[in-house]
């Protein structure tokens, strides 16, 4: 650990660089008032690749080859990574019982069903998403259900993939759960090989239309308590990333204290009995006559 009388000092106007560049990296925003957490979180990092001040440091994210790596560890130390299985209950509430029961109707011919867990940290959400998915395995019978759960922090998805936890993972979690779902292990509860057969993990930077197009078209988008950490423009970039690859129909879950408001117009509001989502319109499909059809066809 670095004392801080170790800290080496943020010239300002680095402070303003740095920031800038992490921001147009991920998108995550620090405002003037989190110079100190920058320098002292990050003094241990110029330590590490022993560079004298963080004017090099700040070379070294603009041209080194290994930038990507320092870049990940950079999320690393300035992102807090709290989760915890069934969080905001109200909303997983309206997930199964509600948007599940449309997207069956609108998935009938393709019986195929994707959903993202964007920005998923430890894992916690996405096995969640798998537990009520199987608890309702009778529901969707001859289904295929895929779970994407991705972040751009290597360290956390290390520990997704490992899939063990301890008690703080489980604060709202009830016992017929961790009972049915994790068996006890050195170390905390795993969670079982039928949950993690239905979800795959992948780093990614969400901010990133390229990386995020390989996901693939989804019918449900969880990102819950990301958008608090992304200053507007990179919400706006975020949120239409999201409106190209979700299925017409499709639904994104935001976290409570996040909204589109002024960020975009492109999704639906929708009130359902347990919460609030937001939903990518359908195309209305137009029909017409065949006396209107002739008229536009040969402009008579």
């Amino acid at each position: 650990m670095v004392s801080r009388d170790e800290f080496i000092p943020l010239p300002e106007d680095v402070f303003r660089l740095l920031r800038d560049l992490i921001s147009d990296y991920c998108g995550i925003y620090f405002d003037d008032d989190s110079k100190y957490l920058i320098q002292r979180r990050l003094s241990r990092r110029l330590k590490i690749l022993q560079l004298e001040n963080f004017r090099d440091y700040y070379r070294f994210l603009l041209y080194d080859k290994k930038k990507e790596e320092e870049f990940s560890a950079i999320i690393d130390v300035l992102t807090v990574n709290e989760t915890y299985f069934f969080r905001e209950q109200n909303q997983l509430n309206a997930f199964i019982d509600e948007i599940c029961e449309e997207l069956k109707n609108l998935k009938k011919d393709s019986r195929i069903i994707r959903i993202w867990s964007a920005g998923c940290s430890s894992g916690e959400e996405p096995y969640t998403i798998a537990m009520l998915m199987l608890e309702r395995a009778h529901y969707f019978d001859g289904w295929n259900i895929e779970i994407i759960g991705s972040d751009i922090n290597q360290r956390v998805l290390q520990r997704a993939r490992k899939g063990i936890y301890k008690a703080n993972s489980f604060r709202t979690t009830d016992e017929y759960y961790i009972r049915k779902y994790f068996e006890e292990v050195q170390g905390g509860f795993k969670i079982k090989d039928e949950v993690k057969k239905l979800v795959s993990f992948n780093c990614l930077n969400l901010l990133d239309p390229s990386k995020v197009r390989l996901i693939g078209k989804v019918d449900v988008i969880f990102c819950r308590n990301v958008l608090i950490y992304f200053n507007t423009d990179a919400k706006k970039k975020l949120i239409d990333n999201f409106y190209q690859i979700l299925s017409e129909g499709g639904y994104l879950l935001l976290g409570h204290a996040e909204s589109l408001i002024s960020i975009s117009t492109a999704f639906a509001l929708k009130h359902l009995k347990s919460d609030m989502v937001y939903q990518k319109p359908r195309k209305a499909v137009v029909s017409m006559s065949d006396e209107t059809l002739f008229k536009l066809v040969w402009g008579r």
